[in-house]
């Protein structure tokens, strides 16, 4: 089946503008991996080199191993769905799935099984003879990924698809979306601003930012094991805080994060002196009632109290000076009510949840990029 993907030394230039700055990456055959970040960061132009649609200035694109530099897109074992789904208005749901078989002169036969297997596949078999304006959004999403999974390709390129769906159903097709790539088996590249869709359907992610890849990890070691503050800051909700490293503690460091204010930390760069940024994930903070003393406990003054349902997000004012969230899982012995704003408490920072990351050293001015 193939659909290894291997980035060499990848590079795009527009103008004097950077826009895909030296990427390594090695996809492998029958992942599902996800490119993450900020609008402008590199990550649809880098999309748009695997399909071809954009030339490399410098660097090379490796299909199992083939370079391909100079292959039409429409000769790559590829294919691609944006987030315009650009179905033929005018063609039935069915004619829409046979149109790339219907070119490439597949025999009807042949054409007729492959289409209702792609159909069945994304659970439209009732909708053949539908046009795409009798579809829901999500319907015709399915009909683009029929499209595009009917041709058998080895690398299935998702540019944000769901991006145009509301927040519901972009929940329940990412479910479906990470099922239908295990059921087919080939590898899924997709692009995506939306964290949660990238922690949600990725059996590994990269984080870019600038044009560079910050890291490259499965959701879990990313979230739990950041590898720099704009992974940290970038990658679900954090706390990141300035701070002092003054020397070690067990197998940790001791951080100073204001004046006779002390902590321990237990992961990270935990050899790192001076001005480092220490993360701390707001479920691993732990809330208490004032004058609780003890290690990684800091004085505290809650400034607002968010009700999200399933939990509440405290917004509190360390000693220190830093301002912390803590989300408390909500249940029948804590309240909303618990932590009004102007209740004094104490957080507690765990040292095996605070994980030291080198300050960042000054990256180059930013210029504004034409893709993203």
């Amino acid at each position: 089946m193939g659909g290894q993907i291997q980035l060499v030394a990848l590079t795009k230039r527009f103008g004097p503008v950077t826009a895909v700055d030296g990427i390594d990456l090695t996809v492998p055959q029958g992942e599902f991996f996800s490119l993450l970040g900020p609008s402008g960061c590199g990550k649809s132009t880098t999309l748009r080199m695997i399909a071809g649609f954009e030339q490399p200035t410098s660097g090379r694109v490796l299909l199992d191993g083939t370079e391909m530099a100079g292959i039409p897109p429409n000769k790559r074992n590829v294919n691609t769905v944006f987030q315009s789904y650009a179905l033929f208005p005018h063609l039935k749901v069915y004619d829409n799935v046979a149109y790339g078989l219907r070119r490439a002169r597949v025999e009807r036969g042949e054409i007729k099984r492959r289409v209702g297997e792609a159909l069945e596949q994304v659970q439209l078999s009732g909708l053949a003879a539908r046009k795409p304006s009798q579809l829901s959004g999500g319907q015709q999403q399915r009909v683009a990924l029929a499209r595009a999974l009917v041709l058998s390709p080895a690398v299935l390129l998702l540019d944000e698809p769901l991006g145009s769906l509301d927040a519901k159903l972009r929940r329940q097709l990412q479910v479906e979306l990470k099922a239908l790539q295990e059921q087919v088996g080939i590898t899924f590249l997709y692009v995506t601003h939306d964290q949660e869709e990238a922690i949600t359907m990725s059996d590994r992610l990269a984080v870019m930012n600038q044009g560079r890849v910050e890291q490259a990890a499965t959701p879990r070691e990313m979230y739990e094991e950041p590898a720099t503050a704009f992974v940290a800051d970038f990658l679900g909700v954090s706390n990141l805080m300035d701070a002092r490293a003054t020397g070690p503690a067990g197998s940790g460091v001791v951080l100073e994060l204001g004046p006779g204010i002390t902590v321990e930390a237990g992961s990270g760069d935990v050899l790192a002196r001076g001005a480092v940024k220490v993360v701390i994930r707001p479920e691993r903070v732990g809330i208490e009632q004032a004058g609780v003393t003890g290690p990684g406990r800091i004085p505290a003054m809650v400034t607002r109290c968010i009700y999200l349902g399933n939990a509440v997000r405290v917004i509190a004012h360390l000693a220190s000076g830093q301002a912390i969230t803590v989300l408390v899982p909500h249940t029948s012995n804590d309240t909303p009510t618990s932590w009004e704003p102007g209740v004094p408490v104490t957080c507690h920072l765990p040292a095996s949840a605070l994980r030291v990351l080198p300050v960042a050293t000054a990256a180059p001015a930013a210029q504004p990029v034409a893709a993203t």
